[in-house]
């Protein structure tokens, strides 16, 4: 979830490119078009009232980090819109058992084009009862990351890409093409900007829609999936599909919820961070007007900590009000989970009716105890309270509580929600700059505000 501007979209990243030429090896410098190609070798039972959400990745499992040579995280790409996807040349991957012998995290560093910005980018792996790999949302396939795939011993069986937004959609055809017979699952309604390219020109062929609460799925027994899928709220719609693993009570989603956490993913290099931790042009920028030392950055745990926090307030909020000072921003936006403000301000905001029905179907059909997003921590210890209370902010847009009768857990709700809903508003002014402006040239819709449904 780089922070690149998002017309229609949460996501900077989801600002779709104008090209995608992709190989079938494991690097690529894009895809393929109809076979023309370029290529490169090389809980308890009941918890009705809200529990306090806690993020964990090293404390969610075994923690597998492959002994090989940087050959082996070679990825070539320099693809994107507005801004190309980094890193251009090695992607780290780590591996985390969530649950013991069913689920699996895969996640890698993905940077912002030139910039010293990176988050993680997460792949989900489920073994099903088949014995066989449900895939949700393909990261690179390196020779890394297929090696930590096939040492699971379980052939790959269905690759799902959960959404339109091109950070996710880029990896699935390379992907796919290192496990040929799995069946590839897309969310529907896809798209593309600025030009709206076919799926075959990311390198994915013989597709399959997902469908809302589709039970004829192969896997239907043990995941359940719902579909958010908006009126346009831009030049195009926000799509994304939420799947319920029923076994473990695992909800996954892709940019619907982040839970950002104190410390950054191990992922990330120590070099990003470092870089983060200069006092470049942007920290210049947005200082407050304080003067801006100039000494050099020395590798220890205090900067790369700082690096990391001004990374997240640029991927949260575009341009944050102190890059120089982030420590209480970050204080805020840590530790708790919410709702990105981009993905709130962009899209969320402009139809909140779509989205609130979204949330009522999944709280109320599934009774999940952790969340597992493509983004931040996870797996995140969240009761469906605490999922709501991330939402909060919908019930002020639709001026309805869509209760009947008042509880104390609706209560203890509601306050969380404030909390959650809750982001600096000296962070937010270039965002909300951005969003005035973006519907005065027609490019993203009005924010809903008041009205009933």
């Amino acid at each position: 979830m780089a922070a690149a501007i998002a017309v229609s979209s949460p996501n900077p990243t989801i600002l779709q490119n104008l090209i995608a030429i992709r190989d079938s090896s494991s690097g690529f410098f894009g895809g393929t078009l109809n076979g023309f190609s370029f290529q490169l070798k090389s809980r308890s039972r009941k918890r009705d009232i809200s529990t306090l959400v806690v993020a964990s990745s090293s404390a969610a499992g075994d923690i597998t980090r492959s002994s090989k040579s940087d050959s082996g995280r070679f990825y070539l790409n320099f693809t994107g819109f507005p801004f190309p996807l980094g890193p251009f040349l090695n992607r780290r991957t780590i591996r985390t058992e969530v649950v013991k012998g069913r689920i699996w995290l895969f996640e890698q560093e993905q940077a912002l084009g030139f910039s010293s910005v990176s988050t993680n980018i997460r792949m989900t792996v489920i073994k099903l009862k088949s014995g066989g790999l449900w895939v949700h949302a393909p990261i690179a396939p390196t020779k890394e990351c297929i090696q930590l795939v096939k040492e699971l011993a379980a052939p790959v069986e269905y690759i799902i890409l959960p959404t339109f937004a091109y950070e996710h959609k880029i990896f699935v055809g390379p992907f796919s093409r290192k496990f040929p017979r799995a069946q590839i699952w897309v969310a529907p309604r896809q798209w593309s900007w600025p030009l709206n390219l076919p799926l075959a020109f990311f390198g994915i062929f013989r597709a399959k829609t997902l469908i809302d609460e589709d039970l004829s799925t192969p896997w239907a027994d043990e995941i359940e999936q719902k579909v958010l899928s908006s009126p346009e709220v831009g030049i195009g719609p926000y799509v994304e599909v939420a799947f319920y693993h029923k076994p473990s009570r695992t909800l996954l989603v892709t940019d619907a919820v982040i839970f950002v956490p104190r410390k950054p993913p191990e992922c990330i290099s120590k070099e990003s961070l470092l870089a983060s931790a200069k006092n470049g042009l942007a920290v210049k920028i947005l200082s407050k007007g304080k003067e801006v030392p100039q000494e050099p950055v020395v590798d220890n745990p205090m900067n790369q900590q700082k690096g990391w926090e001004r990374m997240v307030l640029q991927i949260l909020f575009l341009g944050p009000s102190n890059l120089l000072e982030p420590n209480a921003s970050f204080a805020q936006m840590s530790q708790k989970l919410i709702v990105s403000p981009i993905v709130k301000t962009l899209v969320f905001s402009k139809v909140p009716e779509k989205v609130r029905d979204w949330i009522d179907r999944i709280v109320c059909d599934w009774r999940f105890r952790r969340i597992i997003p493509a983004h931040f921590a996870a797996p995140i210890n969240a009761s469906r309270s605490d999922f709501l209370a991330a939402f909060a902010f919908l019930d002020d847009l639709l001026g309805e509580r869509y209760v009947t009768r008042p509880s104390l857990s609706l209560l203890f709700t509601s306050l969380m929600g404030k909390a959650a809903s809750y982001f600096p508003p000296d962070d937010m002014k270039t965002l909300s700059s951005l969003d005035e402006f973006l519907v005065s040239v027609g490019a993203v819709k009005k924010t809903v505000s008041g009205q009933k449904r």
